[in-house]
């Protein structure tokens, strides 16, 4: 063997005490966002059902704002109640809509703000062809 062929053959590869302790970190964050940004996505699926559900069933402002509060305390959802709903009647069907801010906390002064909202309407988006 060459000089160059040792030389290389004995040449330690790895990652560093540093770079381990900077990847450790990095996935700590990572799985720190996670369990705390996963539940609000679930409460906002839930919250999603939920309306659906509510509008299959109809009736007046009041029963489905009844409805959903019955659901979502069936649900465990907190971020919102029946009267924070949106609920409006467009020809003869029902619309029903929401929006809310979920701030999660992270590290002391810091924090991250989410912004949901949804509706029963489906899209109005339409293509026009000149």
């Amino acid at each position: 063997m060459t000089k160059i062929a040792m030389k290389r053959r004995s040449r330690q590869q790895g990652i560093t005490l540093f770079g381990l302790i900077v990847w450790v970190a990095i996935l700590g964050f990572g799985a720190m966002m996670t369990a705390k940004v996963v539940p609000t996505v679930i409460e906002y699926m839930s919250i999603k059902k939920a309306i659906a559900s509510v509008k299959l069933n109809g009736g007046t402002v009041k029963q489905i704002q009844d409805a959903f509060d019955r659901q979502a305390e069936v649900g465990y959802i907190d971020a919102l109640h029946g009267k924070d709903l949106g609920i409006t009647k467009n020809g003869e069907d029902i619309e029903i809509s929401f929006a809310y801010q979920k701030t999660i906390p992270l590290v002391a002064p810091v924090s991250l703000l989410i912004d949901y909202s949804g509706t029963t309407a489906r899209s109005t988006s339409k293509k026009t062809i000149n």
